[in-house]
C-alpha cells in the first residue's frame, strides 16, 4: 500500500508483512484507524480501517497463509554484533604498575600511527606582529581622549 506522509509529504510503503500486523492490531483492538510512521520525520499517519481493508479483503486467509510459510521456512535469527575491542576500552581495563623505585619514571607507550590525532593548523604570528600587539596595549590608556586641552 503506498502511502504519503500527511507532515513531510515523504511517500513510502506499507509490506505485505506490515498490513498484516496492521490489520491484526486493528481488528484485535477494535480501532478505527491504524497510525502508520513515517521513515523520514516518524510522525503518525492515519489510515482508516476501511482503506486497509480495502487493499487487502481477505486477509484473514492471507495470514494464516502467511503463518504456514513461515512454519515450513522458518526465518533464523540474525547474529548479535560482536563488541569490538578499542585501544583506548583495553587501556582503561588494564591497571597501570606502580614504579618500584622513587627516582624511577614510567616508560612512554609507543604511539601507533592510528592512535595519533592530526594536528590541527594554527594562525601563525610573526615576533614583529606580536610586538605591535603588546606595545599598542601598553600605550594605549582606557577613558581619554586623543584631545590636547
Amino acid at each position: 500500500m503506498n502511502i504519503r506522509c500527511a507532515f513531510c509529504q515523504t511517500p513510502y510503503t506499507l509490506s505485505r508483512v506490515a498490513m498484516l500486523d496492521a490489520l491484526q492490531e486493528v481488528d484485535s483492538q477494535n480501532l478505527t484507524h491504524y497510525d502508520a510512521h513515517c521513515p523520514r520525520c516518524r510522525r503518525a499517519t492515519r489510515i482508516p480501517r476501511q482503506r486497509l481493508e480495502m487493499a487487502m479483503p481477505n486477509w484473514r486467509e492471507e495470514l494464516k497463509q502467511f503463518e504456514k510459510e513461515m512454519k515450513e521456512h522458518p526465518q533464523q535469527e540474525a547474529p548479535l554484533p560482536q563488541a569490538e575491542s578499542t585501544p583506548v576500552a583495553e587501556a582503561a581495563a588494564a591497571p597501570e604498575p606502580a614504579p618500584a623505585k622513587k627516582g624511577a619514571t614510567k616508560a612512554k607507550p609507543s604511539a601507533t600511527p592510528a592512535e595519533t590525532k592530526p594536528k590541527t593548523a594554527t594562525r601563525q604570528t610573526t615576533p614583529s606582529a606580536e610586538t605591535k600587539k603588546s606595545t599598542a596595549r601598553k600605550t594605549s590608556t582606557k577613558g581619554t581622549s586623543k584631545k590636547s586641552k
